[in-house]
């Protein structure tokens, strides 16, 4: 429920999510923390769509929407969504609409298409190169409007720059559109796409984007962040392990987009240190350094935040830290 509040923003119960890091973990894990994160008490899962991982130390990338329909059938509480999907290049805007309302349908409503400008880390593979981000941005407007249009019903042509539609119609669509959320990162990117949006996401807690993106929409916002942890006993060991599978994340956007593939990534971050990455990622089992850190979103407007446990073999120690200690201290710190 929205209020208003002192510092400016609606006054929300901020939502806690659980990241499906495709790029560290196998389809069957990836359904099996599924479910330990729905018991954990987690209010809703995200899931990256890669190709190829950010780094050889990962090592996994199955396809995400094959994953998302076990999910959908494996839980029946938690709210879905990709974070994010690209819906310009690797992916022809049609067939996400088709495989979101889908999902959507399998999930029984609970699902959100959250989509992105991409990175050539993964558009890349399909051999057709990768385009400057201003063009990319133009491909991700006409893949916004394809896919709103499917999402309302009906046959659909489009005649566009980038793409051609001709004559496609979701056969099995659910009867509300699917909701849409979109990743930005500036004042471009939000006066662009938060006409064809129902939420945004961003990965930095920047607090002139949520006030651009309240600007520019009408009525409650669903705005939706996402950070890394690192949680471990041994916070030696949590440091240790978030260098070797998360160095990448301190690149930035801008970066990260145009790198080619984790052996790019590997030459980009070989001065990365350890204490490097302490420094921007909470390690270590302490609670309050985690709160500390995913306070930064709620503070700077977000509603919901998704949760990144770095390791993909970690995860079964972590969801009992996260239901008996963290979830409780997030929700106590944030209301």
């Amino acid at each position: 429920m929205f209020e208003s509040s002192s510092s400016g923003y609606p006054a929300v119960m901020v939502r806690f999510g659980y990241t499906l890091m495709t790029e560290q973990a196998g389809p069957r894990e990836l359904v099996g923390h599924a479910t330990a994160a729905e018991r954990a008490g987690f209010d809703f899962e995200v899931m990256s769509d890669h190709y190829s991982p950010w780094l050889d130390e990962q090592g996994h990338a199955p396809y995400a929407w094959s994953v998302l329909g076990a999910v959908a059938q494996a839980t029946e509480r938690v709210d879905l969504m990709t974070y994010v999907t690209c819906p310009i290049m690797r992916y022809h805007p049609a067939v996400v609409a088709q495989k979101a309302a889908t999902v959507q349908l399998l999930s029984d409503g609970r699902f959100t298409l959250g989509v992105g400008a991409g990175e050539n880390l993964n558009e890349h593979v399909v051999g057709r190169g990768w385009p400057p981000a201003n063009v990319r941005h133009e491909m991700l407007d006409e893949a916004l409007r394809i896919m709103r249009a499917l999402f309302e019903g009906g046959y659909v042509n489009f005649k566009g720059e980038h793409y051609r539609v001709d004559s496609a119609k979701l056969w099995d669509r659910p009867e509300q559109p699917v909701p849409v959320a979109v990743a930005v990162s500036g004042e471009q990117s939000i006066s662009g796409f938060a006409p064809l949006a129902d939420a945004m996401i961003a990965v930095e807690p920047k607090e002139e984007l949520t006030k651009s993106w309240r600007k520019a929409k009408s009525g409650d916002q669903r705005i939706i962040g996402q950070i890394p942890i690192c949680y471990d006993k041994s916070e030696e060991a949590a440091i240790e392990r978030a260098h070797a599978q998360f160095r990448w994340f301190g690149g930035g956007w801008k970066v990260n987009a145009e790198l080619p593939g984790p052996s790019g990534f590997a030459g980009a971050t070989q001065f990365v240190r350890p204490e490097d990455v302490a420094e921007s990622i909470p390690c270590g089992p302490k609670v309050d350094k985690i709160v500390d850190a995913v306070s930064a979103f709620w503070q700077a407007g977000f509603t919901d935040v998704a949760l990144v446990q770095i390791g993909g073999e970690h995860q079964d120690e972590f969801f009992p830290f996260a239901e008996q200690e963290l979830l409780p201290a997030l929700r106590e710190a944030s209301a």
